[in-house]
């Protein structure tokens, strides 16, 4: 399981850009653009690199996660026990898996090296609200890896709320994990365990790969 949220981790990292033009662009072009912007942020800073957290986790909170619909994210994979959580717990829910996604993400940008982003040819009816931007990463080793994006469009814009990664989707991944995690200790378990994980996940230094 380890390599694949590795993969999912480091596709969601390349999605960061920040704009208040954002709801009128194209979601296809919006990711194109934000993909190309945040490898080639991360490819230039060699504190990043080098895995500077301070640097990394700014990255991540003002570029990446303004495009992430957590909520969005948190409910489908809490699936129906979401409607059994109160209003409180579906806060923390809330919280605890944003934390867990900043965390994952800041490791995984510091891992960025060579790799470029293809774009497959965008398909969606006209005045779709929900759509997928599909792509591939290249990598200078190995195979490319299939890269696929589901936005939604609201209020705020489109933003992504799974990603798709050598067809395992984010949200299916965590469903499964929290389903497990719920049956055994309940919801407030789940999030007493999501709240431990990322204390460890904070007091893990962050390093490039050599």
């Amino acid at each position: 399981m380890k390599p694949i949220i590795q993969l999912i981790a480091t596709a969601a990292a390349t999605v960061a850009f920040a704009t208040s033009a954002i709801a009128a662009e194209a979601p296809d072009a919006l990711v194109k653009r934000i993909s190309a912007d945040v490898i080639e942020t991360v490819k230039a800073d060699k504190d990043i690199q080098a895995g500077n957290r301070a640097k990394i986790m700014d990255l991540v909170n003002s570029k990446i996660l303004p495009h992430v619909d957590a909520e969005k994210m948190t409910q489908q994979a809490a699936g129906r026990y979401w409607r059994q959580a109160t209003p409180e717990q579906q806060k923390q829910l809330i919280k605890e898996f944003t934390n867990l996604l900043v965390y994952t993400y800041a490791g995984a940008l510091s891992q960025i090296k060579n790799e470029t982003v293809e774009f497959k040819p965008f398909r969606a009816e006209a005045g779709a609200s929900d759509v997928e931007v599909r792509s591939q990463v290249n990598v200078a080793r190995g195979e490319p890896i299939t890269l696929n994006y589901r936005l939604s469009n609201g209020p705020q814009g489109w933003k992504i709320y799974d990603i798709n990664v050598l067809g395992a989707w984010l949200v299916q991944t965590y469903t499964s994990t929290f389903a497990s995690e719920i049956g055994k200790t309940g919801i407030d378990g789940l999030i007493k365990k999501l709240a431990e994980r990322n204390q460890q996940l904070a007091s893990k230094p962050l390093k490039a790969p050599k």
